[in-house]
């Protein structure tokens, strides 16, 4: 960075600070060794940049969506009231510390946006650089999805195949689109959801029948065939932290995609209404969404996917 010491000269700072505070254990990396920082040390390592995936106010927002997500007599998980009690402080203590760290680099726009607007660093040193996919691991193989559907069972009839990949929990957002799928099921009758990934909800997306296609967790030779064998991807999640690299794996391979309405998939991902559909995370937006989608058609959903593959291969790739 413009200005600042060179790797080297940190590292031997910071190894000089370690060895007269006798700091010991790891965390952070710094070259080839790996450190701990904690925070009082931070406000004495000069230059120090750190990346942010998610922040107190993020998860915040998290645990309120899930718990919006929750039925009216299902109960309040003690953990939801626990983080409550314990996150304004945690937001606080954040925005009265991160002025110590030199430089910030955010994988979202938004996440920039918030750094600046919220937790008030000088827009200067906030950085935005987006996560990528690798994307000769990732691409358009139509042979590859027909075959992929042959081989799980989806029969060529199927007039849509929704597609959902990642950890089965709740955090996720899958108790939302059971309940709008299995509702969503009863009027389309050929229309099928993949589901890669293990968790929780494995056995829960089972209990739906044999249009529900649970794999289990998949290799990345069989995630590829998976993305490639869907018509479109969803994904429901309930945290508005950091962006799912699914999304990009799915634009990657030529697919356009379901989301959760979050600042960061709005601001980074979705940026133009050709690319798929956004909906507000809860059953009954999902499954208007659901049937907006249904509407269309595989031809036009495919045609969405050409543009999304550009904009991935523009985005999300080293090239």
């Amino acid at each position: 960075m413009k200005g600042g010491r060179a790797s080297g000269d940190i590292t031997t700072h910071l190894s000089n600070l370690m060895r007269r505070t006798s700091v010991q254990n790891h965390s952070t990396r710094f070259t080839r060794k790996v450190w701990p920082l904690p925070y009082w040390l931070a406000r004495r390592v000069p230059n120090l940049a750190v990346s942010w995936h998610g922040i107190a106010l993020e998860s915040l927002h998290s645990s309120i969506y899930q718990d919006l997500a929750r039925k009216p007599k299902e109960a309040i998980l003690p953990d939801f009231n626990k983080s409550l009690h314990g996150a304004v402080p945690r937001v606080l203590d954040e925005i009265r510390f991160f002025k110590n760290y030199n430089h910030h680099v955010a994988i979202s726009d938004s996440c920039g946006e918030m750094l600046r607007d919220v937790y008030q660093i000088p827009g200067r040193r906030v950085h935005v650089i987006v996560n990528g996919v690798d994307e000769d691991g990732f691409g358009e193989d139509e042979r590859l999805g027909r075959e992929f559907r042959s081989r799980i069972g989806v029969p060529v009839n199927a007039s849509l195949v929704f597609g959902v990949a990642g950890r089965l929990v709740k955090d996720k957002g899958h108790p939302i689109l059971y309940e709008a799928f299995s509702e969503f099921m009863t009027k389309h009758p050929d229309a099928y959801l993949i589901v890669a990934g293990s968790g929780p909800w494995q056995r829960r997306y089972k209990e739906l029948g044999p249009r529900v296609l649970v794999l289990g967790s998949t290799s990345p030779s069989e995630l590829r065939a998976f993305y490639n064998s869907i018509d479109i991807f969803v994904n429901p999640t309930l945290r508005p932290q950091g962006l799912d690299l699914t999304l990009m794996e799915a634009m990657m391979s030529g697919k356009p995609v379901m989301a959760s309405r979050f600042p960061s998939i709005k601001g980074t991902i979705v940026v133009d209404d050709e690319f798929g559909f956004m909906f507000t995370p809860n059953v009954k937006s999902l499954l208007e969404t659901l049937e907006a989608a249904a509407m269309e058609g595989s031809r036009r959903l495919a045609q969405r996917g050409k543009a999304c593959q550009q904009y991935a291969a523009s985005m999300f790739s080293a090239q």
